[in-house]
């Protein structure tokens, strides 16, 4: 497929992409508090990208225009949807093969970028998502000759703005601001064929957040420890993936001033074990488990808080849905992969429901029972997407459908919306040069 690199004679030292897509998104039976029943969005995201290589050196940037219309007072618009031009991304990078011994590299990049770290379930660039998270600082990355690899970060995530409604239906646009207020940082180590052909991963994210002026926070100060074992698919043989974490540190009770306090003790798990098919359909059929603790009584914050992780890769879409989270759930469940040839794929994900505090709001529904009354069971997840290209490497469509049963506690917590099961589909076009 031609590129625009290709169409602008750019030389070969330059990296330059554009890409566009147009989702839209509608949804009725609103499982979460405090929204309007029924809801629609029109997204438009266009990323332009540009890197240049001067030997070791490298210059980058990167520029999204994230839109969105059909929001209405009581619409889940926010400006995880909107943010109008917005230099995500402008960074220096320098790569280094053999400075750490034969067949080693290093590599490190400062200014504002984005990046995936490691399972993306505490640092991701959410792709569903219409607009992206940034950060602003400096990371490195190591590998050595016999795959171990480090990656290390000192970052400031950058907060997105306007933020406000009336600005965000407007479609206005605001630089996005870091600071000292919040911070992230830490690493992840990673060691291959360990056990069973699988590799080991080790991680620690500290989080430092405190109140800017105008901006009260929580004043989160969270350590998160993370242990993985992965092996990853392929054909013919079973794959697995085993992630622990656990958090500790503080944060208040409120955004107010003279909120209390708390110690934070929370953690999540996640187990997958699956088989890759042989044969044209390309079948990979996987069965997993996951829980992220919610608050309990007893005087401790016990909610999992997931950082800067993505959704779409194991959990229901963001955008106007973004209902099930790491956060009070305990979900087993089945999926099934179809890629049968180059240009189509498909899964569908089946998982019940249940919180694993029954005192605490359910996942990110905002739906909560302080008295546990309403009980433990969610509901039904059925998720759906299939993609095909249209024209190979240049334009692929996209839908995206989800169904939630509602349980017991969805239909009767005191602030559960009498709304009905809950039906979400997503429509998209996506054209890259």
């Amino acid at each position: 497929s031609p590129t625009l690199h290709d169409m602008l004679g750019a030389p070969a030292g330059l990296k330059l992409t554009l890409a566009t897509r147009l989702r839209y998104e509608a949804l009725d039976g609103q499982p979460r508090a405090g929204l309007n029943a029924d809801d629609e969005q029109l997204a438009l995201r266009t990323n332009l990208f540009l890197e240049y290589s001067l030997g070791h050196l490298r210059i980058g940037g990167e520029l999204q225009d994230s839109r969105a219309w059909l929001g209405k007072p009581g619409s889940a618009l926010s400006s995880a949807d909107v943010n109008t031009l917005e230099p995500v991304q402008a960074y220096l990078g320098l790569d280094l093969p053999g400075v750490l011994g034969r067949g080693s590299r290093l590599s490190v990049e400062g200014g504002r970028f984005t990046f995936n770290l490691a399972s993306r379930r505490f640092v991701a660039s959410d792709d569903y998502r219409n607009a992206t998270s940034g950060y602003t600082g400096l990371r490195a990355f190591l590998k050595a000759r016999d795959g171990t690899a480090a990656t290390l970060f000192f970052v400031l995530p950058q907060t997105r703005l306007p933020d406000d409604f009336p600005s965000l239906l407007a479609n206005r646009a605001a630089l996005d601001r870091e600071s000292f207020d919040l911070q992230l940082l830490g690493g992840v180590v990673n060691r291959p064929r360990v056990l069973l052909g699988g590799a080991a991963e080790l991680g620690f994210y500290r989080l430092v957040e405190r109140d800017a002026p105008g901006r009260p926070t929580r004043d989160r100060r969270l350590n998160t420890i993370s242990a993985r074992l992965v092996r990853d698919p392929a054909v013919g043989k079973a794959d697995f993936e085993l992630e622990g974490a656990w958090q500790s540190g503080h944060a208040s009770t409120g955004t107010a001033a003279n909120a209390a306090m708390q110690a934070v003790d929370a953690g999540m798990v996640h187990a997958a074990f699956g088989y890759s098919f042989r044969g044209p359909a390309r079948a990979r059929l996987s069965v997993f488990y996951d829980w992220m603790s919610g608050d309990r009584p007893g005087g401790a914050h016990n909610r999992f808080d997931t950082l800067f992780g993505g959704r779409r890769f194991e959990f229901p879409p963001a955008g106007i849905l973004a209902v099930i989270g790491r956060a009070n759930l305990s979900a087993p469940g089945v999926r099934l992969d179809l890629a049968p040839g180059k240009r189509f794929d498909a899964m569908v994900v089946y998982r019940p429901m249940w919180l694993a505090s029954r005192s605490d709001a359910f996942s990110q529904t905002g739906v909560i029972d302080r008295t546990g009354a309403s009980g433990r069971f969610a509901g039904h997840s059925i998720d759906f997407r299939a993609r095909y290209w249209l024209v190979p490497g240049s334009l692929r469509g996209e839908i995206n459908g989800d169904w939630i049963g509602k349980g017991r506690f969805l239909r009767e917590a005191p602030n559960a919306p009498a709304t009905g099961d809950t039906r979400y589909v997503a429509v998209s076009l996506t054209a890259s040069l």
